[in-house]
C-alpha cells in the first residue's frame, strides 16, 4: 500500500483550529501521512492570538531534513512562516532539496492574518514570500493576501483578475484565488494561471461563526490530492468539498470563530 506523503511546514495552533494542527487531521483524514516542521509556537484560541514565538530557521530546517532524508515527501504545503529569516532559510533548504517543481508540488498559502484578526506576518516575513512562490506549483491567497502580495489596492473583479496574473507571471505559480472575503450570498474561488481563469468553482456560503482553519485546511487538503497524484483541478474539488463538509459540521466550540469539524462529516475520497 502506498500513502502519500505529505509534509506541512507551519505554525502550531495552541486551539487545535488552524495551522500544524489543522493540517494533521486534514491529511490524516483524506488518506495521507502526515509531517511536520513546525515554524512558530502560537498561544491562541477562538477569540484570538496573545503570544507568538517564532522558532529559530535552523531548528526549522533540522525538521524538514529530518523527515526527507529518512521517510521521504511527496508534497508539501507552506502555511505559517513567522518571522523573514525562516521564510529564507525554509526556501534555500527546499531549493537545494527539490531542485524543479514537478519533482515535489508545494502549495503555498500565504498566511498574514489569522482569522480573528491577529496580524501573523510582518512587512518583512510578507516581502520574503516571494521566493517561496517561486519554489510552489500553486498559491491560495484570499483576496486581503492577494492584495498585500501585489502591493495594489483591489477595487473590482478586473483588478484582482490582473493581481493575480502579474503574481502568476512573476512566480511562475498558478493562484487559487479565494473569494471568502467577497460579499454576497454565493462564494467563488477562481484558478488563475498565465491567461486569466483556468477554472472557477461557485456555492452558497455557509453561514456559520466556526471558520477557524479554512485556508490552512483546505490548502493542506489540496497538498494531498497533489501528493496521491490527483490533477490540480480534482485536487481543489476534492480540498474545498473537504473544506465545506467541515464547515457543516463543525463542533461549536469557543465563544469566537471556532474550529471546523475536521473528523466529523463524511470524507469522500
Amino acid at each position: 500500500m502506498t500513502i502519500p506523503r505529505i509534509l506541512s511546514i507551519a505554525g502550531s495552533d495552541s486551539g487545535g483550529g488552524a495551522g500544524i494542527q489543522a493540517d494533521i487531521k486534514t491529511i490524516t483524514m483524506l488518506g495521507g501521512h502526515a509531517m511536520t516542521a513546525i515554524t512558530a509556537l502560537t498561544a491562541q484560541n477562538t477569540l484570538g492570538v496573545t503570544e507568538v514565538m517564532p522558532v529559530p530557521p535552523e531548528m526549522v530546517v533540522a525538521q524538514i531534513e529530518a523527515v526527507v532524508s529518512d521517510i521521504g515527501v511527496d508534497a508539501i504545503k507552506i502555511g505559517m512562516i513567522g518571522s523573514a529569516d525562516v521564510a529564507e532559510a525554509v526556501a534555500k533548504r527546499l531549493e537545494a532539496l527539490f531542485f524543479g517543481r514537478e519533482i515535489v508540488p508545494i502549495v503555498f498559502d500565504p498566511v498574514m492574518v489569522a482569522t480573528s484578526g491577529a496580524v501573523l506576518a510582518d512587512a518583512a516575513t510578507v516581502a520574503a514570500f516571494g521566493r517561496l512562490m517561486r519554489l510552489s506549483v500553486l498559491v491560495t491567497p484570499n483576496l486581503p493576501e492577494l492584495a498585500a502580495l501585489a502591493g495594489a489596492e483591489l477595487d473590482g473583479p478586473g483588478a484582482e483578475m490582473a493581481a493575480a496574473i502579474g503574481l502568476v507571471r512573476d512566480s511562475q505559480a498558478a493562484m487559487l484565488v479565494k473569494g471568502g472575503h467577497a460579499e454576497g450570498s454565493r462564494v467563488t474561488d477562481r484558478l488563475i494561471g498565465w491567461n486569466g481563469v483556468v477554472a472557477e468553482w461557485t456555492d452558497d456560503r455557509i453561514d456559520t461563526r466556526h471558520t477557524h482553519g479554512t485556508g490552512c485546511t483546505l490548502s493542506s487538503a489540496i497538498a494531498t490530492g497533489l501528493g496521491a497524484g490527483l490533477e490540480p483541478e480534482r485536487a481543489i474539488a476534492r480540498a474545498r468539498a473537504y473544506v465545506r463538509e467541515a464547515l457543516r459540521t463543525a463542533p461549536g466550540l469557543g465563544a469566537g470563530h471556532g474550529p471546523m469539524g475536521h473528523g466529523l462529516g463524511e470524507v469522500h475520497f
